[in-house]
């Protein structure tokens, strides 16, 4: 399961939160979640969660969380000094903990430098005409959809296709490969829910092992032909670095390929399919975009502070801890409620109006030692593919508004139909 504590806390208007956070999974709170965000806020900063622990919902605190350093992401050493160890025994959270975004000191800080930045400048600027090339054939595809039947699913056709294109390619996975990935992909994320049920723990662990078999034999497979390609250099690195340990080094290769690959597409494909439903929706907003591309980066932070593709992350404390005036205890979960913190009216008025010249403040991609390693790429991905979209479809509107998958931690926009 995920990161949920076992403490004892208060319970101050826990029939409230219950209601709350059933509402967020409810399809009236997917397709709507600013007024449960707004319900979490005005029970206070930091809220008791019904069975332990605490949502974090102000905009200041959860920024403290996710920079501060005394406080950590709840890794394997957190799980064996909680009461009942079994629950994090499912294959699928044993997975997801030993991938980056589960690893604390010194073990994040090897892998993370290792890494280096993965997408700077100059990666971007090679990368730039690869996904302006996969842009260019996903809307011909998307073009010739609405001239055959008058409408198409953006998300189906393009929001989740681009990011997969870009990733595939970047680590030069056989486009063959991709449909498999994707169905994975979304089957795995229950496990990253914040209480999953038997089933959906079931459906992840069924993914889990078609995951770890396709990236294992991906693995082998280059390492046995490596090229120039991002996995081959760092099978070169890993391989130098546990010399002798052929183990060691396949599960850090296992653990980064994995997490880099699945990290990256449903988030983006989520923040497509938001940006086109926000942006095209209102003839308005997509004209002034057209007249004024400046204005386009801009936008898209206001897409990301708007509506996050990722609810909520949990980080534990490291220490006993005062945290906007609640005393917090060494151990103790505490859920990071980005939605809520973006609209936070003390960081940015107004909070429930979509406004792309804002120029407001957003957690999204986190902060700290576990700020997103795709945030820079992911920008780049809304920019091209708005850029394209606005200037080949100059009608394009939605038919209605996305249809989000049940979930309270990942958001997915599984639908998203368009016409012109």
């Amino acid at each position: 399961m995920t990161a949920v504590g076992d403490i004892r806390g208060t319970t101050t208007d826990r029939r409230a939160v219950i209601s709350l956070l059933r509402r967020l999974r409810s399809g009236e709170g997917q397709a709507n979640p600013l007024p449960v965000w707004a319900g979490l806020r005005a029970l206070g900063d930091v809220v008791p969660a019904p069975w332990g622990g605490f949502f974090v919902t102000g905009f200041d605190a959860c920024n403290q969380v996710l920079r501060g350093r005394n406080w950590l992401v709840p890794d394997f050493a957190w799980q064996q000094r909680q009461p009942d160890t079994r629950r994090w025994h499912a294959p699928a959270t044993q997975e997801m903990t030993r991938t980056l975004s589960r690893l604390n000191a010194p073990a994040h800080t090897s892998q993370r430098r290792a890494l280096g930045n993965l997408f700077d400048r100059r990666t971007l600027e090679v990368m730039e005409p690869q996904i302006t090339a996969h842009v260019t054939r996903l809307l011909d595809r998307l073009d010739d959809e609405l001239r055959t039947r008058g409408e198409a699913d953006f998300a189906a056709v393009v929001g989740e296709q681009l990011p997969l294109h870009t990733v595939g390619r970047w680590l030069a996975v056989p486009e063959e490969h991709y449909p498999r990935i994707l169905s994975f992909t979304h089957r795995q994320v229950h496990a990253q829910e914040l209480l999953p049920t038997k089933s959906e723990l079931a459906v992840s662990a069924k993914a889990t092992l078609e995951m770890r078999a396709f990236f294992t034999r991906l693995i082998s497979e280059r390492r046995a032909r490596p090229g120039d390609d991002v996995l081959s250099g760092w099978i070169r690195y890993w391989d130098a670095v546990h010399a002798g340990d052929r183990t060691a080094a396949d599960q850090i290769l296992y653990d980064l390929t994995m997490f880099v690959t699945i990290a990256s597409l449903e988030t983006t494909a989520t923040l497509l399919a938001n940006a086109v439903w926000l942006l095209t929706g209102e003839p308005a907003r997509a004209e002034r975009l057209r007249r004024h591309p400046e204005d386009l980066d801009d936008a898209i932070d206001e897409v990301l502070r708007y509506d996050p593709p990722i609810h909520l992350n949990s980080r534990v404390a490291a220490d006993d801890t005062v945290l906007a005036g609640v005393p917090i205890a060494r151990d103790t979960t505490v859920h990071v409620l980005y939605g809520a913190a973006n609209h936070d009216p003390r960081r940015n008025p107004e909070p429930h109006v979509f406004d792309i010249r804002r120029r407001g403040g957003h957690l999204t991609f986190g902060g700290g030692a576990h700020y997103c390693l795709g945030a820079a790429l992911a920008r780049l991905e809304a920019r091209v593919l708005l850029t394209e979209l606005l200037r080949r479809f100059p009608a394009l509107r939605p038919t209605g508004p996305p249809v989000y998958a049940p979930r309270m931690v990942f958001r997915r926009a599984a639908s998203l139909k368009v016409t012109t």
